[in-house]
């Protein structure tokens, strides 16, 4: 049986949570609205039409979705060549890779945007496989991300953990019905965080490293 350590990339192994809720913001603004810094940063880890539809509602101008998201996209852009891995990032997939786990990446980022957030990151070579939004029909916080990222590497939900940081990869972790650890690095609230279901929070990736040797992770490997 595999066992297999999915991650979430945005705000859980790459420090970019705060630059999307500035893109975005901004690219509500050029679009016409007023969306509060606050309520974007609640959004973030959505897929992009997911995002838009959570903060402009499903009776929006439908028309302005494209241009709302290419604007974002085109700001992201900006910080391609100087986005900052979490302090522990790398060593941690690199310890999981070393005890005999395998790692598999499950993001909405997909395209150039992905390849920027890999070269932060600096760890292809313990990551197995990545699940992408260009994989599944739907995005987080429904299952399939994260059952997609299963099936890349025969996965099974009792030796599976997700990491993430939004509580939308709880909510997906748990319809999955895969163990959820959380990181605090997103800026999102333990309370919150606990209430979406995690099994436990960390206060990054260099805390989860850590306190591996005592955390779930550890307890699911033993058991498999």
């Amino acid at each position: 049986m595999t066992r297999a350590a999915l991650f979430d990339v945005d705000g859980t192994l790459v420090d970019t949570n705060y630059l999307h809720v500035g893109a975005w913001w901004e690219a509500f603004r050029q679009a016409g609205h007023s969306v509060p810094m606050s309520a974007v940063h609640g959004a973030i880890g959505l897929g992009s039409a997911d995002l838009i539809e959570h903060l402009l509602g499903a009776d929006r101008d439908r028309d302005q979705d494209a241009d709302i998201s290419s604007t974002h996209s085109a700001l992201y852009a900006t910080y391609f060549e100087r986005l900052p891995a979490l302090e522990g990032a790398a060593a941690l997939l690199r310890t999981l890779a070393a005890r005999g786990w395998t790692i598999v990446l499950a993001t909405s980022a997909t395209g150039p945007e992905l390849q920027a957030l890999r070269r932060a990151l600096d760890a292809d070579d313990v990551i197995t496989d990545t699940a992408s939004a260009d994989d599944v029909s739907e995005g987080k916080p429904a299952p399939a991300p994260i059952r997609h990222a299963m099936e890349l590497v025969g996965g099974k939900s009792d030796e599976t953990v997700y990491v993430g940081d939004s509580v939308w990869d709880m909510k997906a972790a748990g319809r999955a019905s895969v163990t959820a650890v959380a990181l605090l690095s997103g800026g999102i609230p333990r309370e919150d965080l606990l209430g979406a279901g995690a099994a436990e929070v960390h206060q990054d990736p260099a805390d989860l490293l850590a306190h591996l040797d005592t955390s779930i992770i550890a307890r699911i490997g033993a058991a498999g």
